[in-house]
């Protein structure tokens, strides 16, 4: 058995190279600190207690910062005990990241599901409305309440209360993908609780894994992208100046100016030359 304590990010989808979308709830998980490992010597059973999110000194109790003292590290928010562990393989102050989990494993997660308010029998409980026409004043009520002869209403009766805001636990979600460089962990499915709660991630009771799966990364295609706009050869702007200078030359308008401007001047100096001869006539 081992674990780890996290924050509930949301939920996302990723793609397997075979072409199937898997819904998955991306789990933040921060380094955890071993707070206080527990025996059967000294406590009648072996478990280990984690620490999550420093918690402010001015805002933590004397018992706590000595608590934490003990394992050198800071006050935490949480603690969460983890039993049936092999003490032997932890040691007091010890850091937990996410590397705890590989891909293929099979974790049971534990959050607590969002509170929903007081609500009836019908949301709470999955009741059957009653008519809705012809005058029958009966629509969302709980209906009988029991038999005549108790006098009382039985014990686990379904009314209508408090709805929501429990510890629930998800079984047998498979670890699709773990991040140890940016601390977190996708799961199969969906995890109780709204985002940014506090969930915990154990080893499954039923056990078992199965083969990782192959999830196409988008990364290595950016990366490759990047690399062929880099590697695009420079050019030099003279170069490419004087080559549009030599084209625009070479084509036939620029020829035919040129002749126009050829017969310009000769035709200025014929005039010219006639005008000289008048005037030594």
């Amino acid at each position: 058995m081992k674990g780890i304590l996290g924050r509930k990010a949301g939920m996302t989808q990723v793609f397997t190279k075979e072409g199937k979308v898997i819904p998955v709830t991306v789990i933040e998980v921060e380094p955890n600190v071993v707070t206080q490992i527990k025996t059967k010597e000294t406590d009648g059973y072996e478990a280990i207690q984690l620490g999550y999110q420093d918690r402010k000194e001015k805002n933590a109790t004397k018992a706590s910062i000595g608590h934490a003292k003990k394992a050198q590290t800071n006050p935490k928010r949480y603690l969460k005990e983890i039993r049936d562990v092999n003490v032997s393989e932890y040691a007091l102050g010890q850091e937990l990241n996410s590397s705890v989990f590989t891909p293929g494993e099979i974790v049971d997660v534990t959050g607590t599901s969002k509170g929903k308010g007081y609500q009836g029998v019908i949301k709470r409980h999955g009741q059957s409305e009653g008519p809705k026409t012809h005058g029958s004043r009966y629509h969302r009520r709980p209906g009988s309440l029991g038999t005549m002869r108790p006098m009382r209403v039985l014990k686990g009766k379904k009314l209508a209360g408090h709805m929501g805001n429990e510890t629930v636990t998800v079984q047998n979600l498979e670890i699709i993908e773990v991040s140890t460089t940016d601390n977190y962990i996708l799961v199969s499915g969906n995890v109780p609780g709204p985002k940014n709660s506090l969930v915990l991630i154990r080893s499954a009771v039923k056990g078992g894994t199965v083969a990782p799966k192959e999830i196409v990364s988008y990364e290595s295609v950016t990366a490759e992208i990047i690399d062929s706009s880099t590697n695009v050869e420079p050019t030099n702007v003279e170069e490419t100046a004087s080559d549009n200078q030599v084209e625009e030359a070479s084509t036939p308008e620029a020829t035919e100016t040129e002749t126009e401007q050829t017969s310009n001047v000769e035709e200025t100096k014929e005039s010219e030359t006639q005008e000289e001869e008048k005037a030594a006539a």
